[in-house]
């Protein structure tokens, strides 16, 4: 049946990734006809990765859910919202009632920053919830950089980004933009903005443990033995020093204590380091120079410095290393973003330590404690053990260490309940299933991103496609439970009225007219309307003293704080001679940053991507050959997986990639139960965190590898 109507044009922003590309979609009434980059955008200029059409895809997935659902005997039956919310809401205050109200905790996953409803309503609930046991996706991610600037700069949010559009020198360590599209760095297109650092006379250089797609794109690429980042940049620092290369500029005045910095670093040499490392003393020593000599120099860390034993360490000194060679706060250098619409001042800065886990006595920061130690607080008997979860648009079974531990923990409770719309390795344990809309169907704005951007811009998405009436967006659901769970326990509600008829949409107008463009661009929601494509904003600006948030308006560097970690590190490393175990890495696809993203065919095309690298000597010395069924054993647990032999990765290391794991057949994911995979985090030991911050260690975790024998 042919339809009347014409295909409606649409412009939005692709949600999978950081990068905000933005998209341009076509639609018929509720089918959506196809998706494509906006060339328009002037951020993304037209670009998108495979995954942005991919949009459509899970929209049209038969195996979403569009309904709330109830586990009844074992089995899903749909059941209506006002019967799904109250059930939550009765089951949780009666648990609350009986063990506490930290008997319930709460997860949140990393697409939840990605969601306007969930970032501007979601907190409403959490509060209304009145339990500490929070926890997030942060914790296994990008917790340090949150810790750092914190610390250095008065708030968790106020991340310093690297200037790749006017820089002549990118130093990357352990990150791969060319399959993140920028993390903590939102930059579409970023194989051309790498280019044109070298086509303008620059250079990339790339330290990590494997030749990833950005590393062989770059000017130069040094391997490093996973978990040294820490004793690379002490001697990076060190020899800035020794060569007299320091040129803070007006960062002296901003930071007086950076003298200082010169005798944390003396001891560490690059002929003390390098053995440890895996580079040559000359190696660094040659990057030491390159970088402080550069015109303009920026220093980014990304997953791979941050989530080892010492990621907090490392990014704090990353920073240190573009604050001593005067690329803070400078075009080219790491810069602070100017966001249209900024909550910074309306957001915590981030508490750290304001209380700890129960068991294991890990601090919590900005409110959440470290994932790493939720399945203990579930199966430790005890008051305040948590009895009920409840996980907002996350899969922590696959995604955080020891996931069989969690699996198990998730089995013991006595409620769970889960806002999402696929069922998952996770939710499979839940009582009930709430699931919002998908991306297109509701409005979008970054709130989150746009402060992570190498370029100011701002963009909103009105629904591509209207929701049904029986369906409901992530923040009318975290709005209805509030509402109910503040009505329980006594507190007011009459302001409820007022923020279900404002909306997410009104925040946002309201934000953006009290933003620092409201004179300049006179920016509104009605301002972006009018701009379907985005508005740019120009590139990033000097902003120091301003930009900070101490009250002194000086940079803390907190050597007591950070350079602690030093004992630490020194025993690790000096302590007993380098190991020589095989140590694990994650690795990242750009078609399947999380997991949810294996239930496409589009983007399972091809050979299998689940499988360990490593190099040929470490395969000849363990009787390995290229295709073969290899055992990989840790501490915690034991895989099995194909091995894939390349000379892309340094020796006695393994790589296996993220978000795999689809074993387990209650999951709404046939595609995805095709080709499962293996979970790297059934390997990762939630008992071994960074503790400096409590962040979870994914990366060099030391294991077994073995051939499997018919």
């Amino acid at each position: 049946m042919c339809s009347n109507r014409m295909p409606q044009t649409h412009y939005s922003t692709c949600t999978l990734c950081e990068a905000m590309c933005g998209i341009e979609v076509t639609t018929d009434g509720d089918a959506i006809l196809s998706i494509r980059g906006d060339k328009q955008n002037p951020f993304s200029q037209g670009y998108i990765c495979p995954k942005a059409a991919t949009l459509k895809d899970y929209y049209d997935d038969p195996e979403r859910i569009r309904q709330p659902l109830k586990k009844a005997n074992g089995q899903w039956v749909p059941v209506s919202w006002e019967h799904a919310i109250d059930t939550v809401a009765n089951r949780i205050t009666d648990i609350q009632s009986e063990f506490g109200l930290n008997a319930v905790g709460l997860y949140l996953g990393n697409p939840n920053a990605h969601n306007l409803g969930a970032l501007l309503y979601g907190p409403l609930f959490y509060r209304a919830l009145r339990t500490r046991n929070r926890f997030s996706a942060t914790s296994v991610d990008q917790l340090p950089h949150h810790i750092v600037s914190r610390q250095l700069f008065g708030h968790q949010m106020q991340i310093p980004i690297p200037d790749i559009d006017r820089t002549d020198f990118f130093l990357i360590l352990g990150g791969n933009p060319l399959a993140s599209n920028g993390s903590i760095m939102s930059a579409p297109n970023i194989k051309q903005r790498l280019k044109a650092i070298q086509a303008r006379g620059g250079k990339v250089v790339v330290v990590d443990p494997k030749k990833t797609a950005t590393a062989s794109l770059s000017d130069h690429h040094y391997y490093i033995r996973p978990g040294s980042d820490a004793l690379l940049l002490l001697g990076l620092l060190h020899t800035i020093f020794d060569l007299n290369l320091q040129k803070p500029g007006k960062l002296s005045e901003l930071a007086p204590e950076l003298p200082v910095l010169a005798q944390w670093v003396d001891d560490y040499p690059p002929h003390k380091v390098a053995g440890y490392v895996g580079m040559t003393p000359e190696q660094i020593i040659h990057l030491a120079k390159m970088f402080a000599t550069a015109k303009t120099a920026v220093c980014y860390g990304r997953m791979g410095a941050s989530v080892q034993q010492f990621g907090t360490l490392s990014q704090y000194l990353i920073t240190l290393l573009n604050i001593i060679t005067g690329n803070l706060d400078a075009p080219g250098g790491a810069m602070f973003t100017q966001p249209a619409a900024d909550t910074r001042n309306q957001k915590s800065r981030g508490g750290f330590g304001n209380h700890c886990s129960r068991v294991r006595k890990l601090p919590s920061f900005g409110g959440e404690l470290p994932v790493a130690c939720l399945a203990e607080e579930i199966m430790t008997p005890g008051e305040g053990q948590i009895k009920a979860m409840i996980i907002g648009a996350g899969n922590p079974v696959l995604s955080t260490p020891n996931g069989r531990q969690l699996d198990e923990a998730f089995s013991s409770l006595a409620f769970m309940v889960s806002v999402d719309f696929y069922i998952n390795e996770s939710n499979r344990h839940a009582d009930i299933i709430l699931p919002p809309v998908t991306a297109l169907q509701r409005d979008h704005y970054d709130i989150v991103f746009h402060k992570l951007a190498v370029r100011n811009c701002a963009s909103f998405s009105p629904p591509a496609i209207a929701p049904r009436d029986d369906e409901l967006s992530d923040w009318q659901i975290y709005l209805r439970l509030a509402e109910k769970f503040d009505s329980h326990y006594g507190a007011p509600t009459a302001h409820y009225a007022s923020l279900h008829a404002q909306q997410p949409r009104g925040v946002v107008d309201t934000l953006l007219k009290e933003g620092r463009y409201s004179e300049s661009h006179k920016l509104s929601i009605d301002t972006l309307l009018n701009h379907p494509h985005g508005v740019d904003l120009g590139p990033l600006q000097t902003a120091l003293p301003e930009a900070l948030f101490t009250e002194d308006k000086r940079i803390h560097l907190c050597f007591d704080f950070f350079m602690a970690d030093l004992t630490r590190l020194n025993a690790h490393f000096f302590a007993s001679p380098a190991a020589k175990h095989v140590v694990l890495i994650g690795r990242r696809h750009i078609k399947s940053n999380n997991s949810w993203l294996h239930n496409n065919p589009r983007m399972l095309k091809g050979s299998n991507r689940c499988t360990a690298q490593l190099h040929s000597s470490t395969a000849a010395s363990h009787n390995i050959t290229d295709g073969q069924r290899i055992g990989v054993k840790s501490r915690v647990g034991n895989i099995e997986i194909d091995a894939e032999v390349t000379d892309d990765i340094m020796p006695n290391v393994v790589s296996i990639p993220h978000g795999w794991g689809h074993t387990h057949q209650e999951i709404s994911s046939t595609v995805a139960i095709a080709h499962p995979g293996v979970s790297c985090n059934d390997l990762t030991d939630a008992s071994v965190v960074d503790e400096l911050s409590g962040n979870a260690v994914l990366n060099g975790v030391p294991v077994e590898i073995y051939p499997i024998t018919a």
